[in-house]
């Protein structure tokens, strides 16, 4: 399972006992009721595994159908495979088997692999690489470290390179073609592809329009950027008779987005780097994994992480005032859009090799929006939790309570929405009423009294009578369902309605 994971790019995996396999239903399990007994298998399990490695966490449930016990098992540390008794092994299906010779060098090569972006190219020189571009290199390595400034004026241009190190030792490195090369010069890292892609679609995905970029990346990032429109935004606050205007989209996040995608990108895969612009939102796409492994471990990581893709090129460009200091530039991201009170950018990680980030340049949900303005003091994982909310993704139990706990939020899980007193606090009534189901009796009066005008309805007559006013959180087939059981309990239960025709083509009236 350790194995697997690193594998798989989980950062744990999870052997779950008391609960079976074929229909997941809890039955509980007696294994080593004694919490002390328990705990000492994280002993055991080191002894035995390479590294020492043994369980993050052991959890125990207590749940009204059974005992149930979580064996929390940490990924294998990267370019090193876990081993148990001297045996490497994996898992194919539901059986257990060798980890096989591929696999095992795929996970030793994640830290044997060599840096590309540090590799020299012998044949080039700084004759191949752009003036304007190291003139703007100067520019912002002075932004970046101001109590140079004076010194970097006296440095020529491979002493600046050196001390900026994109360059080693005055030899050109593949980073240094990719940021600071001419556009000729970019044969020098062939078969490498090194392209940014400028696509503009319509509200159908059609495509208008598009561009594509070269080295150097340095100004040529600069020139796609323009190519973005950033249209002006107005929502209007609580209490207020002037509206609130901004950018659809924030310059920082816009930049750390794409110069992302430029320090992580897997050049020798190939490929180019793509910003897809919509009407409402930016889609910014590179290829390779994600390092980190999910988004939450970058979000609550207080330190950079231990491995990067490129790290000669990803140092360059934080000398060079491109990204902020590694391992940074994503959570600043997440609080500047939290501060602007749009959505949060969205990470899609399921595909292992490529990255996807959504900017949304628009509000979502109203009362997200109004919340935030009101609710400054939110901590940023509950902004996260929430941003999950407005957006229809569903959540954990463990979240959901928390949420609930704080009142933030109102409905039966998984339909949850906005609470009554966050609707309430930003003025937008009409969307918690319209998002709320109202009680059971309300909508057994509505059939009632049209039974007691109209002597008679067919179920259409019924739907036409109730679907609206049920919750817009529910789809059509949710309420159609609702209503199934609604007149089901009137008239099995109540009796207070029958059905006077047949099961397809029901005539409901009062008893």
């Amino acid at each position: 399972m350790s194995n697997e994971s690193n594998l798989k790019g989980r950062p744990f995996g999870w052997l779950i006992f008391g609960i079976r396999d074929a229909d997941r239903q809890i039955v509980g399990s007696q294994y080593r009721v004694n919490r002390a007994d328990l705990d000492s298998l994280k002993h055991e399990i080191a002894i035995k595994s390479s590294g020492g490695l043994t369980f993050r966490e052991i959890y125990e449930l207590m749940l009204p159908e059974g005992r149930v016990v979580l064996f929390q098992i940490p990924a294998a540390p990267l370019g090193i495979p876990t081993a148990w008794d001297g045996h490497f092994y994996g898992r194919n299906g539901s059986s257990i088997v060798a980890l096989s010779l591929q696999e095992i060098e795929q996970i030793r090569s994640q830290v044997m692999k060599k840096d590309w972006s540090a590799d020299i190219c012998h044949s080039a020189t700084v004759h191949d690489l752009e003036p304007d571009a190291i003139i703007k290199a100067r520019t912002e390595y002075k932004k970046k470290f101001p109590r140079l400034a004076d010194e970097v004026d006296s440095w020529d241009d491979l002493a600046f390179l050196n001390k900026a190190r994109v360059t080693v030792q005055g030899e050109i490195t593949n980073a240094a073609l990719i940021l600071l090369g001419k556009p000729e010069a970019e044969h020098f890292i062939q078969p490498v592809v090194a392209k940014m892609s400028w696509i503009l679609k319509d509200k159908d995905n059609i495509e208008q329009d598009y561009d594509h970029f070269g080295p150097p990346f340095i100004l040529n990032s600069e020139l796609l950027f323009s190519k973005l429109r950033n249209l002006k935004y107005r929502y209007m606050p609580d209490n207020s008779l002037f509206p609130i205007e901004v950018n659809q989209y924030d310059a920082y996040v816009i930049r750390e987005a794409l110069h992302n995608c430029i320090a992580h990108q897997d050049y020798e895969k190939q490929g180019r780097i793509n910003i897809v612009e919509k009407p409402d939102e930016l889609i910014f796409t590179n290829l390779g994994s994600f390092i980190p492994q999910s988004i939450a471990a970058v979000i609550e990581r207080d330190s950079p992480p231990e491995y990067y893709r490129n790290r000669f090129l990803a140092e360059a460009m934080v000398n060079l005032n491109m990204i902020d200091t590694i391992g940074s530039g994503i959570k600043r991201m997440f609080f500047t859009q939290k501060r602007r009170f749009f959505p949060l950018p969205d990470y899609d990680l399921s595909d292992p090799n490529k990255v996807q980030v959504r900017i949304i340049g628009k509000i979502l949900d109203e009362n997200y929006t109004r919340m935030l303005i009101n609710h400054t003091d939110l901590d940023l994982s509950t902004v996260i939790l929430l941003d999950k909310v407005q957006k229809r993704e569903r959540i954990k139990p463990e979240e959901v309570k928390r949420l609930r706990s704080q009142r933030l939020i109102e409905g039966k899980y998984p339909v949850i929405y906005v609470a009554a007193q966050i609707a309430a606090l930003t003025g937008d009534k009409t969307a918690y009423i319209k998002n709320r189901a109202f009680d059971k009796e309300f909508y057994k009066s509505m059939v009632i009294k049209f039974l007691q005008q109209y002597k008679s309805a067919d179920r259409q007559e019924i739907d036409n009578l109730l679907i609206s006013k049920l919750s817009d959180t529910l789809d059509e087939t949710q309420k159609r369902k609702k209503i199934n059981n609604l007149l089901f309990e009137m008239s099995k239960k109540d009796g207070t309605i029958v059905n006077m025709g047949s099961s397809k083509r029901p005539k409901w009236v009062l008893t």
